[in-house]
């Protein structure tokens, strides 16, 4: 579904991305796992046209879309949910969801869609003319999450779901991850939390510095004696 083929990303003099090489197949789960400044959330970005490739190509259902616009990728069907959640503070649950489906135009579609939100998340029904700001961090991440999947994704990408997020409430994003896609969607996943992720995964790629230096099946990984020595242990 989605082809990344020898992506170079520079950040003024940082080579953030050093020809990365990968794919995310239809109705499968991939995660990318890595330290800090390894290049994930830059891979994302990329896809998203956040940031400008400078050599390399981004293909989605076999159409280059290396050059094309952020708001043209998210009416193509890909949509990310950033880093830090990133929800409109000020406005209410119910209008951050409603600004997910910003690219449609189907009422009765975004009618179904903001009833099945609300049904995945009845914390977000009781909530929905609260202000979004006054949510906790579980809350706004179920809310970063609804509002992505407003937009009808067959593509979602997320950057870090489980950061700063309490240990039940982790869980519990976990599990939302796999009942979405259970239902069908084709996920790419950033997360700190390694085991987790890898535990969700179909597939995954290991980033060390712009580069890709282990892949294999999310069971592969875990197994794996240098993948546990340096991202799964004693801190996850």
């Amino acid at each position: 579904m989605l082809k990344i083929e020898d992506l170079h990303v520079y950040y003024g003099g940082i080579h953030a991305l050093k020809g990365i090489s990968l794919e995310v197949p239809e109705n499968k789960v991939v995660t990318l796992v890595g330290a800090n400044g390894a290049g994930k959330s830059t891979t994302l970005r990329a896809v998203s046209a956040l940031v400008q490739p400078a050599n390399g190509k981004i293909s989605f259902r076999g159409e280059d879309i290396t050059k094309t616009k952020t708001a043209d990728i998210v009416k193509k069907g890909i949509t990310l949910v950033p880093e830090g959640r990133r929800i409109f503070a000020n406005l209410t649950v119910l209008e951050n969801l409603k600004m997910g489906a910003y690219a449609r135009n189907d009422k009765a579609g975004i009618k179904k869609d903001m009833d099945d939100i609300f049904q995945m998340f009845p914390r977000l029904k009781e909530r929905e003319w609260q202000a979004a700001g006054t949510l906790s961090g579980g809350e706004q991440q179920m809310l970063a999450i609804g509002r992505a999947l407003m937009s009808r994704p067959s593509l979602l990408m997320m950057d870090e779901p489980s950061l700063g997020l309490a240990p039940l409430m982790v869980k519990e994003v976990f599990k939302i991850i796999k009942d979405i896609h259970g239902k069908g969607m084709t996920i790419l996943l950033i997360e700190q939390n390694a085991t987790a992720a890898l535990q969700v995964a179909d597939y995954g790629y290991v980033l060390e510095t712009g580069n890709i230096v282990l892949q294999g099946s999310g069971k592969e990984l875990v197994a794996n004696e240098d993948v546990k020595n340096a991202y799964l242990g004693k801190a996850h």
